[in-house]
C-alpha cells in the first residue's frame, strides 16, 4: 500500500525548525512514494495550546511548501484532525481497552502517588506505580463507581520485552518490567499523549512515523497501545536532534529557532527547504543545492544518518544565496513587488515595455544579494531620479582635488559617444584618464558614487548602461564643474 504518513505539531508555540524538519522529511517521503501527507493538530494541552499557534504553524507549513492532503482546512476522510475534537474516540478506546482486561481504572490521588514517591527517592530507590488499584476487587472498583471517585485509567503492561526495528536506528529492544503502568486518561476525563497518538495512527492509518529520536523512549509503551488495539504497528524512523555550534540542543540562545522568524528576515523558502533537508540527511555524492522536485527524487529514509545535525547559520545564508541565483528574474520581480510597492519603486512597466531592461538590471545585481530583500535598495539608484548617498563615499571619492572637473570632461564624453555599451564605455574612459594624466579608478570609483550613490556596485560600465544616459548625465552634473 501507498505510506501514509504524518506530521502532528502541538500548539504551544510556533513552528520549531527541528519540526520543520521532521514535516519535511514526512512529506519528502509521501511525494517521493505517491503518498499521503497528514496534517494533525494535537491540541489536548488546553493551557499551553492556542489558535494563534495553529494559525503560525499553518502559516509557516504554507510558507515552506509544505502542503498536507489531509487536515486543517483540507480535510479528509479521517476528519477532525484536531484532537480536542475527537476525545470521545480516546475515551472509547480506553473503555475498550478496559473490557479487554489491557486496562484498568486507577483511583490513587495525585497527592498519595506523589508521597510514595517522595519516600522512595529518600531510601534511595526508584518508584514505580505498585498496581494497587489493579488488585482491587470488582465489588471496590464497583463501590468507588457508585461513589463517584474520580479515577484515570492505567495501562496493564504485560511481562516480557517490546521490540521494534527502528529504520534509522535498527534493532530496538526494551525490557516491560522498567515501563510502569502508565496512565491514558488522567483523572479529569483528557487523554494522555501515548493513547491519543496512537489511537489517531491507527484511525488514520498511518503506516510510517518519521519524527525527532526524542521519542525512541515512548515507542515501547506506544507499540504496546497498537498490540492492545488489535492495529499494525507502523514502522518507525527515529531522526537525530538538531544542535547549535556548540553541540547542545538548539534554542534560543542560538539564536532565531522558529520558521517564522526566518520567513521575516528575508530567506528563501527555497533556501530553508534544501538547509533544513541535509540537517540530518544525505542523498549521497557532492552535490549540495537542490530544487524541491530533486529532493523528492533523491529522498529516502534510508538517508538519514543517526548523528545529530549542526544548525549553522552561515551554511543558510550560502544556500540562500544560491537559491537566489537560481531564481529567474520574473520571479525575484514578483517577490519583490509588494517591497517595491511599499518604497514607492513599483511600476507597472516592469510588466509589459520595461520587462526586459529590469530583468537585465536584477540579473546584475542579484549575484551580490544573500537575501531578497537586499535588491530594493539596490534597484533603486536603476528605477528612481533619486539617489541616496553614502557620505563616506562622497568625501572619499567625490571630493578631491580636480575630481569634478575630471567629472566634467568625462560627462561630455558620455554624451558624444553613440551608445553606453560596456566595451566602447570603458576604453573611452581609459583613454580619458590616460590623457588627463591620472589613473583610470579615480573616474571609475567617482562616477559610480555619482550614479549610485555607493563606492561598491555590479560592474561599472554595465551598471551605466542600464541606469541609461540621461540619468548617468545628470547625476555627473550634479557633481561635477
Amino acid at each position: 500500500m501507498r505510506p501514509r504518513v504524518r506530521f502532528a505539531p502541538s500548539p504551544t508555540g510556533f513552528l520549531h525548525v527541528g519540526g520543520a524538519r521532521t514535516a519535511l522529511f514526512n512529506w519528502l517521503y509521501a511525494r517521493r512514494h505517491g503518498g499521503t501527507f497528514v496534517l494533525r493538530i494535537e491540541d489536548t494541552d488546553v493551557e499551553r495550546s492556542s489558535d494563534d499557534m495553529v494559525t503560525g504553524i499553518l502559516s509557516s507549513l504554507t510558507w515552506l511548501g509544505l502542503s498536507w492532503d489531509e487536515g486543517p482546512g483540507v480535510g479528509g476522510p479521517h476528519a477532525p484532525y484536531f484532537q480536542t475534537e475527537r476525545l470521545d474516540t480516546y475515551r472509547a478506546a480506553a473503555s475498550h481497552l478496559v473490557e479487554a482486561g489491557a486496562a484498568y481504572y486507577c483511583y490513587c490521588r495525585p497527592d498519595d502517588l506523589a508521597a510514595k514517591r517522595e519516600a522512595a527517592q529518600a531510601a534511595g530507590s526508584a518508584w514505580t506505580y505498585d498496581r494497587t488499584c489493579h488488585a482491587l476487587s470488582p465489588e471496590d472498583v464497583a463501590r468507588r463507581e457508585a461513589d463517584g471517585q474520580a479515577r484515570a485509567v492505567r495501562f496493564l503492561v504485560p511481562p516480557g520485552i517490546t521490540t521494534f526495528t527502528d529504520l534509522v536506528r535498527g534493532h530496538i529492544e526494551f525490557a516491560r518490567e522498567h515501563i510502569e503502568d502508565f496512565v491514558i486518561i488522567r483523572s479529569d476525563g483528557h487523554p494522555t499523549y501515548h493513547l491519543s497518538v496512537v489511537v489517531d495512527d491507527v484511525e488514520m492509518e498511518i503506516t510510517q512515523v518519521v519524527r525527532g529520536d526524542d521519542h525512541i523512549s515512548n515507542t515501547p509503551k506506544q507499540v504496546l497501545l497498537y498490540e492492545a488495539l488489535g492495529a499494525p504497528v507502523p514502522e518507525f524512523a527515529h531522526v537525530p536532534l538538531i544542535l547549535g555550534p556548540d553541540k547542545k540542543r538548539l534554542s534560543k540562545r542560538h539564536g532565531a529557532t522558529s520558521v517564522g522568524e526566518y520567513e521575516t528576515q528575508d530567506y528563501l523558502p527555497e533556501a530553508m527547504i534544501n538547509f533544513l533537508a541535509l540537517l540530518g540527511w544525505s542523498p549521497g555524492g557532492n552535490q549540495e543545492v537542490f530544487s524541491r522536485d530533486e529532493l523528492v527524487e533523491r529522498f529516502t529514509l534510508a538517508g538519514i544518518s543517526g548523528g545529530n545535525a549542526v544548525f549553522n547559520a552561515e551554511k543558510l545564508d550560502w544556500f540562500n544565496q544560491q537559491h537566489l541565483m537560481r531564481l529567474p528574474s520574473e520571479e525575484i520581480l514578483r517577490r519583490l513587488r509588494p517591497a517595491l510597492t511599499a518604497a514607492g519603486l513599483w511600476r507597472d512597466t516592469f510588466l509589459t515595455t520595461e520587462a526586459g531592461w529590469i530583468a537585465r538590471v536584477i540579473d546584475l545585481l542579484k549575484p551580490r544579494a544573500r537575501k531578497l530583500g537586499q535588491l530594493v535598495p539596490a534597484l533603486a539608484p536603476f528605477v528612481s531620479d533619486e539617489v541616496v548617498y553614502d557620505e563616506a563615499a562622497v568625501i572619499k571619492h567625490l571630493k578631491g582635488d580636480g575630481v569634478a572637473d575630471h567629472l566634467a570632461a568625462w560627462r561630455e564624453v558620455l554624451q558624444a559617444l553613440p551608445t553606453l555599451e560596456p566595451a566602447p564605455t570603458e576604453a573611452a574612459l581609459r583613454a580619458l584618464a590616460d590623457a588627463r594624466g591620472i589613473k583610470p579608478g579615480v573616474l571609475i570609483h567617482a562616477t559610480r558614487v555619482a550614479v549610485v550613490g555607493q563606492a561598491v556596485s555590479p560592474g561599472l560600465f554595465e551598471v551605466l548602461e542600464l541606469v541609461g544616459r540621461g540619468r548617468v548625465i545628470e547625476r555627473l552634473r550634479t557633481h561635477s564643474s
